[in-house]
């Protein structure tokens, strides 16, 4: 990187706002934001937003793709790594003790994650009654006490809903303590410690997460809200039994991974991939 890109990466970066958006595309991975979802979460206004986003786009901090009439912004990670290595650029030639702090930290994620007999799993929705909870209620019945998964809502609706609760019982599932969850029950000190947190819905996977304890691996494995659908109760309850099959699907997979032996980078990349595979929707 030359010295003229450094410097206006650092003047991007430099006003609170352009900061605000890079944390949050930083934070959202590879699935990125699309830009009415930025200002949803920001409370900007979609020109503000634009003249923004165009500085960090010029400085090489974020990449756009375009979806239909919308437009997916994501950290553009290759730049990121750029910066980061002009900075550190020759500082350990002479301090080493300068750097070691940020190797030994880097060095973590290639890790091996630690083998362990149980996960944490938490789903993160909106409402938290229907996908969130329905994923919730596959992975514990399937993961045969491997993962203990657990669910709840930015902001929780007024309970589970009906046609969700009624496809779990016909599929065999225990639903006496099925309930929605507001997410900060998992975000309190005393909460189980998630390993991972999968959000469900676009909505959610837009808005800032609490800091959750552990600071789990996460992904974004939006699903169609089945609630949103509209039809007869037949086609409504169609859509509520294709949100489960595209869950349980994604859940297999997660299940199938070979936790104990991938390291986090690639552990990272096989999360994210679940969440972008469309043809699960479309698996039997």
């Amino acid at each position: 990187m030359e010295k003229t890109d450094a410097t206006s990466a650092f003047f991007a970066l430099s006003q609170p706002a352009r900061l605000d958006i890079f944390r949050l595309l930083v934070q959202a991975g590879e699935h990125g934001r699309l830009a009415g979802d930025i200002s949803q979460t920001l409370d900007m206004r979609q020109n503000t937003l634009s003249t923004n986003l165009s500085l960090l786009l010029n400085a090489g901090l974020v990449k756009r793709t375009r979806e239909g009439r919308n437009i997916r912004y994501a950290a553009n990670t290759d730049g990121i790594r750029d910066l980061l290595s002009f900075l550190l650029e020759g500082c350990c030639q002479s301090r080493p003790e300068l750097c070691s702090p940020i190797i030994q930290r880097s060095s973590k994620l290639t890790e091996t994650p630690v083998a362990q007999d149980s996960y944490n799993v938490l789903f993160l929705c909106t409402a938290n009654s229907a996908r969130s909870l329905m994923a919730e209620a596959i992975l514990n019945r399937e993961g045969k006490g491997r993962f203990n998964a657990f669910s709840a809502g930015a902001i929780p609706g007024a309970g589970p809903h009906p046609f969700a609760l009624d496809l779990l019982k016909n599929l065999g599932h225990d639903t006496s303590e099925v309930r929605s969850k507001d997410w900060d029950e998992f975000a309190a000190a005393a909460a189980p410690r998630m390993d991972f947190a999968f959000t469900v819905c676009d909505k959610a996977a837009a808005e800032i997460c609490p800091v959750w304890p552990g600071q789990p691996m996460s992904a974004h494995w939006g699903v169609p809200d089945p609630v949103a659908a509209t039809g007869n109760d037949a086609e409504q309850r169609l859509a509520f039994a294709q949100a489960y099959r595209m869950m349980r699907n994604r859940i297999t997979i997660f299940m199938n991974l070979p936790l104990a032996t991938l390291d986090k980078f690639s552990l990272q990349r096989q999360l994210d991939q679940i969440g972008q595979d469309t043809t699960l929707a479309e698996a039997p």
